[in-house]
């Protein structure tokens, strides 16, 4: 089972009014475990930044300026992904939005909402009724997010993997007790168990004598009584 953690960071909040992503950043994991593959591209969004959102992710227009255009990057985007891999992102509709309306201005065909988790909805479920942005679930779980001052789409995609894990259960929720291991492995498991022989132990007279005298402060003991079955 392969899934694609990822985040975005934008210029706002609304794509339809010219906002444009300016960092993505992705996580592969198979069967829940990440393997190690990533992608993280800086983007130009050939607009200008407000105060405001330079604050939250520290990228700014100088910064922003050699960078390429989400056209240029879109296709390495879609290739990283795949076609048929779940993906899981926290505010899911938020960053599929943003996505589906850059691919939609680069002439790319849309992604399927329904390959869509949303960790916030997971979230919910577990802790109903409490707040559950990135921070939060990160203190929940123990998780370390001190290097988070600024936003940032792969370090935010980092801490979501473990969030992710975390709602599942763990990094391993079902430690294999819903797989069903092939026989060889199931050979492989039980020749590696050894039984030992018993070891004797010789009872000394004295020991003998001290036990019968433990049991003889026994107050009605089952052993003495007919009945006992």
């Amino acid at each position: 089972m392969r899934e694609i953690v990822f985040d975005t960071e934008t210029t706002g909040l609304n794509p339809a009014e010219g906002d444009k992503i300016v960092d993505i950043g992705a996580i592969e994991l198979i069967d829940r475990m990440p393997t190690g593959r990533r992608f993280q591209r800086y983007i130009n969004p050939l607009r200008s930044l407000s105060d405001e959102v330079v604050k939250i992710h520290g990228l700014t227009e100088e910064f922003l300026s050699d960078k390429p255009t989400f056209e240029e990057i879109c296709h390495d985007f879609l290739d990283f992904i795949g076609t048929d891999s779940m993906l899981v992102a926290h505010n899911a509709p938020f960053d599929m939005k943003f996505l589906n309306y850059e691919l939609k201005q680069a002439g790319c065909d849309e992604l399927d909402m329904n390959r869509a988790i949303d960790t916030v909805v997971l979230a919910h479920k577990m802790f109903p009724g409490s707040r559950v942005n990135l921070d939060e679930l990160c203190r929940r779980f123990h998780i370390d997010n001190s290097n988070r001052t600024l936003h940032g789409a792969l370090l935010d995609a980092e801490l979501l993997v473990e969030v992710y894990l975390e709602l599942l259960g763990g990094r391993e929720p079902d430690l294999l007790l819903n797989k069903a291991l092939p026989e060889e492995d199931m050979d492989t498991i039980y020749a590696a168990k050894q039984v030992r022989p018993a070891r004797l132990f010789p009872v000394s007279d004295e020991e003998k004598k001290a036990h019968e005298s433990f049991l003889e402060k026994i107050t009605d003991p089952l052993w003495k009584k007919e009945d006992t079955v």
